[in-house]
């Protein structure tokens, strides 16, 4: 069964990476519980360049930096130090300064009113809170642009005081929530989100090779970012990096990992908490997180604002898909075989992993493409996901 699954996902990688306009570099690995069923690389860490896509190459996560994050905040709640209904200015007063935007005037200057209740844990870590992202809405841009709050690949603190655009708990919208998650774990470790996350998760689980600043040995095999213009063709973004260092650690996208290190990650859910060098949540705690948090509400696809930076989009769409802490759950099983209650996420750059406790699977497929939902990228991840449930599971 891995030997038919290896050449086909062989087969995919190759062929992503090889058609016309294909993907310049692919990394793609599943594991069981216990270990990687398959490890591939296919094509270029740049093109132009000599250097090899490698299974240890280095990649801007972004957005698969999210569920990470989310663990340490449910570290916090299974240690009582926060619950999941606490109002978020007990830790972090400023998102108190959040407004809700109503408008703009005659001047393009933003109209604005308080939101109706206060925002709380459990509001940023479902999504529902009324952030979103520059890219996927106008709204949100133009509010940017008339303020003066810079991108979040700047990497503030100020990139994420920005706006909401409909009151905590009206509906799913997503956005900078994580990055706020991130400052309440701060704000009562009294530690940068890098230091607890390497101590409270990454050295459990042996992810040697994860973190919001790239070591030496990191940076040396990081792939470069690429841009794909309208027509099709692709360039090398050789400078395009996130500050090194930051000056916030952003828990919704700053992370540079392998997938390698990744999987270990998607092992620990697998395994219901339990890691390579210890225990990093209570087997209680991970089914809580990857249960439906939205109760009636739905998550779904996505404008965009940005062109350059993502196309619009959703994740098969008419499938009905809701919201755990902090993952997509699909609620039928989706065309590529993936059951009914298994989690799945994305980063920017087209990287998308997904999680399968029912049957003890997961998978992940790196590449460093810009815009997100790439042409070529997206469609040999759902080949490599569909090839999984072909041939892994019976």
């Amino acid at each position: 069964m891995h030997e038919q699954f290896k050449q086909a996902a062989d087969t995919v990688l190759a062929n992503t990476v090889g058609s016309a306009g294909g993907a310049p570099g692919v990394v793609a690995m599943v594991t069981d519980r216990q270990r990687n069923l398959y490890e591939g690389a296919a094509g270029k860490r740049a093109l132009g360049s000599d250097a090899p896509m490698t299974t240890d190459s280095v990649m801007a996560i972004f957005s698969t930096t999210k569920a990470l994050t989310g663990v340490t905040l449910m570290q916090l709640v299974e240690e009582g130090l926060v619950r999941l209904a606490d109002p978020v200015k007990q830790y972090v007063p400023e998102i108190a300064e959040i407004q809700v935007l109503e408008g703009f005037d005659a001047d393009g200057q933003p109209r604005l009113r308080a939101p109706k209740r206060d925002i709380t844990l459990d509001d940023l870590m479902l999504h529902t809170a009324g952030f979103s992202y520059e890219f996927f809405s106008p709204d949100d841009l133009k509010f940017r642009n008339a303020k003066g709050v810079p991108s979040v690949v700047s990497s503030t603190f100020a990139s994420v005081r920005t706006v909401l655009l409909f009151d905590p708990g009206e509906r799913w919208g997503y956005g900078v929530n994580i990055d706020w998650v991130g400052k309440v774990v701060e704000a009562v470790r009294g530690k940068r989100l890098g230091e607890v996350m390497q101590e409270r998760l990454l050295a459990p689980l042996g992810m040697g090779d994860t973190g919001f600043v790239m070591t030496p040995s990191m940076r040396s095999r990081r792939v470069t970012i690429h841009d794909r213009a309208a027509d099709g063709k692709l360039t090398p973004l050789p400078d395009l990096v996130l500050p090194q260092p930051p000056e916030m650690d952003m828990g919704g996208h700053g992370l540079y990992s392998t997938v390698a290190d990744y999987m270990k990650f998607i092992r620990m859910v697998l395994n219901d908490g339990a890691g390579e060098h210890g225990r990093v949540l209570n087997p209680e705690t991970v089914a809580h997180m990857c249960r439906n948090g939205l109760g009636s509400l739905k998550s779904g696809g996505w404008a965009t604002s940005i062109p350059s930076l993502s196309n619009a989009g959703e994740f098969f769409p008419g499938l009905p898909k809701s919201w755990a802490y902090t993952f997509q759950v699909n609620e039928e099983t989706a065309p590529s075989g993936r059951p009914a209650g298994s989690l799945m996420w994305a980063g920017l750059a087209n990287l998308f992993y997904w999680i399968d406790r029912q049957n003890g699977i997961g998978g992940y497929w790196g590449s460093q493409i810009l815009p997100f939902l790439d042409v070529s990228s997206y469609p040999g991840f759902v080949d490599f996901e569909t090839a999984a449930y072909r041939h892994l599971v019976r």
